[in-house]
């Protein structure tokens, strides 16, 4: 399990990636890179790392699912994700 400021930290960042979306495509549009500069640091999507929505693990993550590959095989194992389960052969 991740630090639960861990997690806080990347909402917050989330959130404030929507916040300046707008603002940074018209800067951006208007090649004003000065003021690009002065936007928070933390307004940049490039600074957001995906993380396992129930454990908040940053590596492993699977993007179709939104979960660390740990998680998923724990729950495919126990068939909690419809139209997935274990190979044999």
């Amino acid at each position: 399990m991740a630090k639960e400021s861990m997690k806080a930290r990347e909402v917050k960042r989330q959130k404030m990636v929507a916040k300046y979306a707008a603002k940074r495509k018209a800067l951006k549009e208007a090649g004003d890179y000065e003021a690009l500069q002065r936007l928070p640091k933390d307004a940049s999507p490039v600074r957001l790392h995906n993380r396992c929505k129930l454990t908040g693990r940053p590596k492993g993550y699977m993007r179709t699912f939104g979960i660390s590959r740990v998680t998923f095989r724990e729950m495919a194992n126990q068939g909690l994700i419809p139209g997935v389960r274990k190979a044999s052969w």
